[in-house]
């Protein structure tokens, strides 16, 4: 279950509310939330890209005045394609929290975090464990806040070897795609208070979609929640309801509910 005493407040304001079942899964009506937040790798898009169909739902949930916002791992070089192909009224979070951007409201791109230090400890993890190789993934060339790399590594041995580092500071989040090294603190929640608080959007009138473990923290702090996975304990036990439909093809299960 979340935890929390924000999110427990939260929890009770909801049970007051109606709760809707559509065709087994836990879904607010449409005139419940302002907006949506979709993760991206795993949920909007899988190896293969986007299913046919999905990108005319997002449209359409825009159409009906719910703006849509993405919150991923990604680079913001590689959201902003996301981004204009949907034609989304949202903002974006980039590298799981540690770049804001807000095109639509005129802002600019906004650092969270100092992503050198992440590199740093990669670098040293690398000589702690001869498989890592340090260089990471290719999107690193645009990161700005953390530093990736790509398994399969013991992430447990990682988190273990930083704890008792100069660099016990930071943290090692895997997400199925990736492992990230990033500052604590900095994650998809932290970012999604500044952003929604800028639109003066209520959490509480807000569903977020994802499929990992760095999706929980926003799983805990907005309204309603749903899963495209729920393979993992401590993603399933922190949303409202999982899909029957893996991915994309989960999305646009739940697109298609919300515009019954």
């Amino acid at each position: 279950m979340r935890t929390g005493t924000y999110n427990f407040k939260l929890r009770a304001v909801r049970d007051i509310q109606a709760r809707y079942m559509k065709d087994g899964i836990k879904i607010p009506n449409l005139t419940d939330i302002d907006m949506i937040v979709f993760d991206v790798d795993g949920t909007l898009m899988d190896r293969s890209g986007m299913p046919e169909g999905l990108i005319g739902l997002v449209k359409e949930i825009e159409k009906n005045g719910v703006s849509v916002s993405l919150a991923s791992g990604r680079t913001l070089p590689n959201l902003t394609p996301v981004h204009q192909a949907l034609g989304l009224s949202g903002f974006i979070v980039a590298e799981n929290g540690g770049i804001l951007w807000d095109g639509p409201q005129k802002r600019g791109i906004e650092p969270m975090a100092n992503g050198e230090r992440c590199r740093d400890a990669i670098e040293w993890l690398a000589s702690e464990m001869q498989e890592i190789d340090p260089e990471g993934i290719e999107s690193n060339r645009w990161r700005e806040t953390e530093w990736c790399v790509s398994g399969p590594y013991d992430v447990d041995r990682m988190r273990t070897l930083l704890a008792d580092s100069e660099w016990s500071d930071l943290r090692v989040v895997g997400t199925g795609f990736a492992i990230h090294v990033t500052e604590r603190g900095v994650n998809k929640r932290s970012a999604l208070e500044i952003q929604l608080s800028r639109r003066g959007i209520d959490p509480s009138r807000v569903l977020s979609c994802g499929d990992a473990l760095n999706d929980v923290s926003m799983f805990n702090l907005t309204g309603y929640s749903v899963a495209v996975d729920g393979e993992l304990d401590e993603v399933r036990n922190a949303v409202d309801s999982v899909t029957k439909k893996k991915g994309p093809l989960g999305v646009i299960e739940i697109l298609e509910l919300l515009l019954k």
